[in-house]
């Protein structure tokens, strides 16, 4: 009989992780805190609980979460089969009964053989052989013992993060690329006449924001104001803030700009850049609105909006590795939203991650690569690898290597690149190696 893993949290992430190992033939102690405790987003008694929206949104394979749902179905993924099997009509998405969908991962989570269950809170860290998937809303116990694991720079407790936006979808005649004072050209830059400037500022004074759980309006934090905060302060607040034209030259006129929005690369690759300084708390649909006005911006495809919530996740990049694995302690592993994924598919995967890892690594067989040609993989690369300020992310097509062959169609390029992914996950599901996928 294999050691036996523990299994922290019944969520999405913790509940796959926990049969991906089962059906793996190592057994699993499945300790959840509910019903003993709740967190302020729970209220049922039920395993992987959607706590939000009932949507795990789009199924299309040009869309990137369409595709790693198909990648999971195709990896034999509990909770992808569980949502399947209790789906609601939602057009192009994939929308379940909650009650139902809860009540089945529930059930077959509990009636495995080899996954026993524990009902209490845990305020210890397992010193091998652990999944830890208690999500964003970690209790404060438990949170303080995962700040004091080796390797862990930070565990932040507020997201303050900037909108990201596709660099196909950028207007590049008025875009121009430069770094202040001639130091390189790492950074895009969107330059703006003062009346322009003015109509940005008053559009964001009078764009609808979102409400923030656990967050005081009227307090504000320094180190992660929202751009619409700036705004409020004065009128040039921004202009010498995250807008500041100093050090600039527009190609176009030969002179500095009135005020400038610079876009920073957040992939490698080059096919994703954010808005450097516009942490925001905007609805997403005003983000929209507003952030279009910004030259350059007008058909700007939003990979992910601004969001300033509570939110208890890892400074994964030196962390984990790319299987979501401590690298300090190899037996032990995270999944869900605490590492970094954003989205209830994306922490499901990750759970499917580290199951499939834990599971494989405990049983003497390699570990699987499943590269950045995935959605999969590309997700797990970006929770270990990025660079700078490090922010939760939904799966997205830019996270995934490019094409060798430019393809211009956004369309036709996403269902290249999803074809791709799946021959890829294919090629691993023949894989002697790693035929354990079924």
């Amino acid at each position: 009989m294999s050691a036996r893993v523990r299994v922290i949290g019944a969520g999405l992430a913790g509940c796959e992780a926990a049969w991906q190992l089962a059906q793996r033939g190592i057994p699993v102690t499945l300790t959840e805190m509910k019903p003993q405790r709740y967190t302020p987003a729970h209220h049922s008694a039920g395993f992987a609980e959607l706590v939000c929206s009932n949507s795990l949104r789009s199924d299309r394979l040009t869309n990137a979460v369409g595709l790693l749902k198909e990648e999971m179905r195709q990896l034999g993924s509990l909770i992808l089969s569980c949502a399947d099997a209790t789906r609601v009509p939602a057009g192009g998405a994939l929308a379940v009964d909650r009650q139902a969908f809860s009540e089945t991962v529930t059930r077959r989570i509990l009636s495995h053989p080899l996954i026993e269950m524990i009902c209490e809170e845990v305020s210890e860290i397992p010193q091998e052989n652990a999944v830890i998937a208690t999500g964003p809303l970690t209790s404060d116990v438990l949170a303080e013992k995962i700040a004091s694991l080796p390797g862990l720079t930070t565990l932040s407790f507020f997201d303050a993060a900037a909108p990201i936006v596709s660099a196909d979808s950028l207007d590049m005649v008025k875009v121009f690329r430069q770094s202040r004072y001639g130091r390189g050209d790492d950074y895009l830059n969107c330059p703006m006449t003062r009346e322009e400037y003015t109509a940005f500022r008053e559009a964001l004074l009078l764009a609808e924001k979102a409400e923030v759980h656990g967050f005081d309006g009227s307090q504000v934090f320094e180190g992660c104001m929202p751009i619409e905060v700036m705004a409020q302060r004065g009128e040039m607040v921004m202009a010498f803030g995250p807008m500041k034209p100093v050090g600039l030259t527009d190609p176009r006129t030969g002179r500095e700009p009135y005020a400038a929005v610079q876009l920073r690369a957040e992939n490698e690759a080059g096919t994703m850049f954010n808005l450097v300084g516009f942490q925001t708390r905007l609805k997403w649909g005003e983000q929209k609105r507003v952030f279009s006005m910004i030259p350059g911006l007008e058909n700007a495809e939003f990979l992910r909006y601004g969001v300033m919530h509570r939110n208890t996740f890892l400074h994964s990049p030196g962390f984990l590795d790319e299987h979501y694995r401590m690298l300090s302690r190899p037996t032990v592993y995270f999944a869900g939203q605490m590492t970094g994924v954003e989205g209830y598919v994306e922490s499901a995967a990750s759970g499917l991650v580290a199951g499939i890892s834990l599971a494989r690594e405990l049983l003497g067989l390699p570990a699987v690569d499943f590269g950045a040609e995935t959605a999969i993989g590309a997700l797990g690369k970006y929770v270990a690898k990025a660079s700078g300020d490090f922010q939760p992310m939904n799966a997205n097509f830019g996270l995934m290597k490019p094409l060798e062959t430019r393809i211009r169609n956004k369309q036709e390029r996403y269902a290249a690149m999803a074809v791709r992914s799946l021959n890829l996950i294919e090629g691993l599901r023949s894989n002697p190696l790693a035929c354990d996928f079924e």
